[in-house]
């Protein structure tokens, strides 16, 4: 299986005041990105790590990833450059650089229960109190659906022809990404009724997006906050410092 995260410089996030590229913002005095290395590195099923960003910005990452490719001007861009470097029969984890609580074992779990079902597209989400359990305060977009109030994961897993086939058809997916009530929109006036009465089940969310992009989609519940948990913000920082310098993720538990 191959590995992507996604480095791109986001000119709009408040914490560019600190570090010109989110990515290599140090927490502990270690880049946000090397702790998701790191994290797939202990992964056996993981064969290859890229990075797809800006490369004169990434020289620290060169030796530590396998790959650093140079990024274009938005996310499906980079999404669709870093696909087209592996063979279109594989596997793709595709990740965000600013989640740097994430650990082997969160990745392992939402792999292996994505791997026991047969689809092109899977997605990981947290249940609300699992997330306020482990991260007691911290600000999420929550969709409340008929099987529970969750929140989205930052990786995906995805074959690579079907990155290829419906990249630039999910570009608004992914700009709206963390705006559920525009995503609604997009599938359709049936979903937003059933999505404001919180009728909408995950089954039907799963039909409606495979039936727009022509593919099987597949949400997975996963039990590890920390696969959505990301830093965009100063007291997000704060949070991932508590977490990985003080190692005191665990006192509401």
């Amino acid at each position: 299986m191959k590995a992507l995260i996604l480095a791109g410089s986001q000119e709009d996030s408040p914490l560019t005041k600190f570090c010109r590229n989110k990515a290599l913002l140090k927490i502990c005095g270690k880049e946000m990105i090397k702790y998701i290395i790191d994290a797939m590195r202990e992964l056996d099923f993981i064969d290859t790590i890229a990075v797809v960003g800006p490369k004169d910005e990434l020289v620290s990452l060169e030796g530590f990833a396998d790959i650093i490719i140079d990024s274009g001007s938005s996310m499906t861009e980079n999404v669709l450059k870093g696909a087209e470097v592996f063979p279109d029969s594989e596997l793709i984890l595709i990740a965000t650089s600013d989640i740097p609580m994430i650990t082997s074992e969160a990745i392992r779990d939402f792999v292996e229960k994505a791997q026991k079902v047969d689809a092109d597209f899977y997605y990981p989400i947290v249940r609300k109190e699992i997330n306020d359990k482990k991260y007691p305060g911290v600000k999420r977009t929550y969709v409340k659906i008929k099987d529970g109030t969750f929140t989205g994961g930052n990786i995906v897993l995805v074959k690579v022809d079907t990155v290829k086939r419906c990249i630039k058809q999910a570009e608004e997916f992914m700009i709206y990404r963390k705006k559920p009530l525009k995503l609604a929109q997009i599938l359709g006036p049936v979903i937003i009724i059933k999505f404001l009465m919180g009728t909408i089940t995950i089954s039907e969310l799963e039909k409606r997006v495979g039936k727009l992009f022509g593919i099987k989609a597949k949400g997975i519940i996963s039990d590890y906050p920390e696969i959505g948990t990301d830093v965009d913000k100063e007291s997000d920082v704060e949070i991932a410092e508590k977490v990985l310098c003080g190692g005191i993720a665990n006192e509401a538990q």
